[in-house]
């Protein structure tokens, strides 16, 4: 079995919509509001087309023998201006399939991204994380991220508690 972390390129939007569709089920268990506060823009795969063109940020593809099972986000993003320019890398979106988690494919990807942020100057690294994605947390956590900030929410709607 090898694993192993790879760029995406515009012949893998079926299977980045796949994976998207399946963490965006995962997610909106978790929180109903995921799919339109956290996730893509519908349609997805054009979503997808323009963070594979933009020069800040990277989608690499997590593999199993060549099989896609997995997916990782990262985005150049500037502090506010008082930071001089400083610029932070952040995870915004990372999954892996269900039947794949806990063999090293979440762990190519975060390395390979994290290393090519750093060869850009990046030394400071964020997560988006969800409430109660015990595995996620405990994932960054062990790559050495903490909690920076925690964003509450409080929602009246129905549609989105």
């Amino acid at each position: 079995m090898q694993i192993a972390a790879r760029q995406a390129f515009d012949g893998d939007l079926p299977e980045l919509v796949r994976m998207y569709r399946l963490l965006e089920a995962e997610q909106a268990a978790l929180k109903a509001l995921w799919p339109v506060a956290d996730g893509l823009p519908e349609p997805i795969d054009v979503a997808f087309e323009e963070l594979l063109g933009e020069a800040d940020s990277r989608i690499v593809v997590g593999t199993i023998d060549d099989v896609p099972l997995g997916f990782l986000w990262m985005r150049s993003e500037s502090l506010l201006p008082q930071a001089g320019g400083t610029r932070v890398g952040a995870v915004r979106l990372v999954f892996v399939e269900a039947a794949a988690r806990g063999v090293g494919i979440g762990e190519a990807m975060i390395t390979m991204v994290m290393g090519e942020f750093r060869d850009r100057g990046i030394t400071m690294f964020d997560s988006h994380v969800s409430p109660g994605h015990r595995l996620a947390k405990n994932f960054f956590e062990s790559h050495g991220y903490s909690a920076r900030r925690i964003v509450m929410h409080h929602s009246e709607d129905p549609r989105w508690q």
